[in-house]
């Protein structure tokens, strides 16, 4: 949070935590004091102005104030008893009933003043509040629940709201002088940022909604541009101050590579491979992120770049996802390489003792200049004579921790990370904030157009007759499910179940293939490879076909279950058809329960365009979902979302920029607080490539 001393108290000497709420405190991440006064609220309740009691209706949230009229434990003869106070004011009267809370005959009694926030309902003609939160009127200890804008916190099992929100109110009390300003005044009043402990007590307690918005977009603000201030610092450094690889090759042999193509170039990926060019001829390590759709032809720059250093003498390496990918991009580079007299090796989790052995062997020498691969590539026995470029494709299906260790092979090596998937603006300032971008924006004039269609379930029959059609004129197609066996929990189809169940009755004269990732390499390669030359009509699958899959006959993906996927995978997938000169479809098959899920499988069909669908993806899922298990470590964000608060992430990225600029030493005292933070926010969200 800030480094005043009183902020690190641990949870459990807060009044009114103790030992048994410090644990339940403890799920919801908060061990300080500081953790609970940045566990800011959800949303709030305006309880500042009471409903007069005659006015009460059904089916609203209202606070009320009245004399307790009578009061007392009912047993009805059907349901469960419950505690009733009858409740009056100048206007009228109303109920409040709880139940299982007989507790409530020694606390409430006629005559008192209650003050009551809660849920009313009509019950046989009259207003009833059910369960609501109450106080004594003039009583202290209300003052953080009632007559007031009420913070509404997240929260975790057997913690009440009124319990957490005490708990904050003693902490804003009690340590709201320990909190230390980190930005300068200067910032503060060009950005019109309310100071730190008015912020904090605002967004706790605010006066107004107004006040708690300015808050927290001050709290969110904080967050930002100390994770900002990490990654630009990080990245002018490693332009100004790290010395990486200068590749001076002659470029021949990516002459002769280019040669070897039966197409031409796009615009966009010329101009890519002169940026990655102008990168590995200086001295700074290269960091640049190469984003393209599928089929854009990534593959061909990143090969361009692997020739141009391996021209100059370095090794090079290129680390994929699955060993489909990692093959057929050994059987695209090594086939050039082997005509040139140049050695490369293919290492993957199969190879036999002796193959492995040769390969570890020629990469430590020097010998190997290409080494193709999986996870493989990162064991602590890989090693290397002079690797200079490290290539990684589809890189958010790696860890944060594997990339740095592929990274660490080398002496700061240039890294080139590639992804079909495109990055929404937003995420791009945070996950990859301290990358070069470049984006090929352009696809190969011969890539179709694919028609794409989402259907019900009832339309699926219509469907599979469409898929018979095409393998009928000599087309290929795929058929995709969510999940491998059978789902107790998921009413899902399976690939297992539905291969046999299509092979049996749905195509019964047609060559059916069935992949999924719990297969075994070597079972995964045969299927690909039967299905790549069409000994296989119709390959049922999982989404491990998502990458490194190359069939241009294949012009139907059907998928189902499609609700299931996010949009950002549905693209992927799609991306496997249209490779060739038939025309290709992409029919959606959803199991549509809402208006939402109907509209968000809709927008396959209204464009192909991947940044869109990217920014619509990471709208619905959120950075979490979007970004999976695969990169935490980046970044942890506790108080701000990326896609709500834009503006803030841009304001932010700015000021990192215009600060780094200032200051390049980081020697300026104006912002050695702020400066502080950021480290201990490096050290927390970016602990994994620290």
């Amino acid at each position: 949070m800030t480094h005043g001393g009183g902020l690190q108290t641990p949870i459990r000497f807060l009044k009114g935590v103790g030992d048994s709420r410090a644990q339940v405190l403890n799920r919801l991440g908060i061990e300080s004091v500081g953790d609970l006064l940045m566990h800011i609220p959800r949303r709030y309740e305006d309880r500042s102005v009471s409903t007069p009691l005659n006015e009460v209706k059904g089916r609203e949230q209202v606070s009320v104030r009245g004399h307790v009229l009578s009061c007392g434990w009912m047993e009805p003869k059907t349901g469960k008893g419950f505690f009733e106070a009858m409740l009056s004011d100048s206007h009228g009267v109303a109920s409040c009933r709880w139940f299982n809370a007989r507790y409530l005959e020694d606390r409430i009694t006629k005559g008192m003043e209650l003050i009551a926030h809660g849920k009313v309902i009509r019950h046989r003609g009259r207003s009833v509040i059910l369960q609501p939160e109450w106080e004594v009127a003039g009583k202290q200890s209300g003052a953080a629940h009632q007559e007031r804008i009420v913070p509404i916190y997240p929260l975790t099992e057997s913690l009440p709201q009124k319990t957490l929100r005490m708990m904050l109110w003693n902490a804003v009390e009690e340590f709201e002088n320990a909190l230390v300003e980190i930005l300068p005044d200067e910032l503060m009043e060009r950005l019109h940022l309310p100071g730190i402990r008015e912020a904090i007590r605002a967004v706790h307690f605010p006066e107004t909604l107004e006040d708690a918005a300015a808050a927290h977009d001050r709290l969110v603000y904080n967050e930002f541009l100390s994770i900002q201030l990490v990654l630009v610092y990080r990245k002018t450094r490693a332009e100004t101050v790290t010395k990486g690889h200068v590749h001076a090759g002659s470029g021949a042999m990516r002459a002769k590579f280019l040669d070897t193509l039966d197409f031409e170039l796009t615009g966009a990926q010329k101009r890519v491979i002169r940026e990655i060019e102008a990168d590995m001829r200086s001295s700074a390590p290269m960091h640049r992120l190469l984003q393209g759709d599928v089929g854009s032809g990534k593959t061909v720059v990143a090969a361009c770049a692997l020739f141009d250093a391996i021209d100059g003498g370095a090794q090079t390496v290129i680390m994929a996802p699955t060993e489909v990918l990692a093959r057929q991009h050994f059987r695209i580079f090594g086939r050039f390489l082997t005509r040139m007299g140049i050695d490369s090796a293919l290492l993957v989790g199969d190879l036999s003792t002796a193959e492995r052995r040769n390969v570890l062997s020629g990469l430590k020498s020097g010998r190997i200049k290409l080494a193709v691969g999986t996870h493989a590539l990162i064991y602590d026995k890989v090693n290397f004579d002079r690797l200079a470029l490290v290539v990684i494709d589809e890189q958010h299906k790696f860890g944060v921790g594997q990339r740095a260790e592929l990274y660490a092979k080398g002496d700061h090596p240039d890294v080139l990370v590639m992804t079909a998937t495109p990055i929404p603006r937003t995420l791009g300032m945070t996950v990859y904030g301290d990358l070069d971008v470049s984006i090929i924006d352009e696809l190969p004039a011969n890539r179709q157009q694919i028609v794409t269609r989402v259907i019900k379930q009832a339309q699926l029959a219509e469907a599979y007759i469409f898929l018979k059609k095409q393998v009928d004129q000599g087309r290929q197609c795929y058929v995709i499910y969510p999940l491998v066996g059978e789902s107790e929990v998921l009413e899902l189809k399976a690939a297992e179940t539905m291969y046999e169940e299509l092979k049996q009755y749905t195509f019964p004269g047609d060559r059916l293939g069935l992949l999924h990732g719990q297969m075994s390499n070597k079972g995964k390669n045969e299927v690909m490879r039967a299905f790549k030359e069409h000994e296989v009509d119709i390959l049922v699958s999982t989404t491990v076909v998502e990458v490194g899959i190359d069939v241009p006959n294949a012009t139907v993906m059907l998928i189902e279950n499609a609700e299931r996927f996010g949009l950002a995978q549905l693209h992927q997938l799609r991306g496997r058809v249209g490779r060739g000169e038939h025309k290709s479809y992409c029919i959606l098959q959803g199991d549509i329960k809402g208006v939402d899920s109907w509209k968000r499988l809709k927008i396959m069909e209204e464009t192909t365009d991947g940044f869109r669908i990217a920014e619509e993806d990471l709208k619905i899922r959120g950075m979490g979902n979007l970004l999976g298990k695969e990169q935490s470590g980046f970044p942890g964000f506790k108080l701000g979302d990326p896609v709500a608060d834009t503006r803030l992430l841009i304001d932010s990225r700015d000021e990192a920029f215009r600060i780094a600029q200032a200051d390049p030493e980081a020697v300026d005292p104006a912002y050695a607080l702020l400066r502080t933070y950021a480290k201990d926010i490096y050290r927390r969200t970016f602990a994994e490539i620290g």
